[in-house]
């Protein structure tokens, strides 16, 4: 299942410390979601969860948008920037079918505008830092399309069903600190400091037990289906499946105990 290459013109591609950070390059269209686009993003976001050498992945846009959606100059066109599934080897040619099938986290840092497929591309990410310059917006009420990456189920996980239908029934935008008030996104900084903060997260991820981490966020993605008598039975099955390298604990027992003293301090 490799992935199509990456084309750089489309998509930027920086790997330092097992953090690979993608980002969408198609300022001039405020990165908005056209085929090429869909392919390349989707093929990078592929190649590092195939990338031995990666633990963690922030997603971003070149400003000034995070991502404005499907390109509607294409939809209108005949839609073929809807097309989704994956190619003939398998790989995702869809970069929000890529983020629910990864088993590596990524941190969606969105630093601007964040609208309809761009928003269901955010909300696919396990982790949201804002900039203060972020709004996010569900237009396809607006637009007269129905979503099909997620919006009526991520979004009211994220925020409630009342306020994910206002969002959606309305069309209109929540700017990052609303954003930050109903849970939508973790954290809302600088737009100076989007990147460090999303790659020192992405750090502290990559910091810990790889295999660890995949697990944990399988179990979080697998028990988010469920409700929650069976996510609670989900859980307690998978404790008496998990085979514990009680080797590996205490290889990084005096690492975890000097960290949570620097937390703390």
């Amino acid at each position: 299942m490799a992935p199509d290459p990456v084309d750089p013109d489309l998509v930027r591609v920086v790997v330092a410390d097992r953090v690979c950070t993608v980002t969408l390059h198609r300022p001039e269209a405020r990165n908005a979601l056209n085929t090429a686009l869909h392919r390349a993003s989707a093929a990078a976001l592929w190649a590092a969860e195939l990338d031995e050498g990666v633990d963690a992945v922030v997603l971003t846009g070149a400003d000034p948008a995070f991502c404005a959606g499907l390109d509607l100059r294409e939809l209108g066109a005949g839609g073929e920037n809807l097309r989704g599934g994956g190619g003939p080897d398998g790989a995702p040619e869809n970069p929000i079918q890529a983020l629910w099938r990864m088993t590596t986290p990524v941190i969606g840092a969105v630093n601007g505008p964040a609208v309809t497929g761009g928003l269901e591309l955010a909300l696919a990410c396990d982790l949201l830092v804002a900039s203060e310059r972020a709004r996010f917006a569900d237009t396809h009420a607006r637009v007269g399309v129905t979503p099909g990456g997620g919006m009526s189920v991520l979004l009211p996980m994220a925020v409630g069903l009342r306020r994910a239908k206002e969002m959606s029934l309305t069309g209109n935008s929540v700017d990052a600190e609303e954003a930050l008030r109903i849970g939508l996104v973790n954290h809302v900084v600088p737009h100076a400091d989007l990147l460090p903060t999303a790659e020192r997260l992405a750090r502290d991820i990559a910091g810990n037990d790889g295999p660890a981490v995949r697990h944990l966020k399988a179990l979080y993605d697998a028990n988010a289906r469920l409700s929650a008598g069976e996510a609670l039975a989900n859980e307690q099955a998978v404790f008496r499946s998990y085979r514990v390298d009680f080797a590996e604990v205490e290889r990084r027992r005096a690492a975890v105990v000097e960290r949570g003293r620097h937390q703390q301090g």
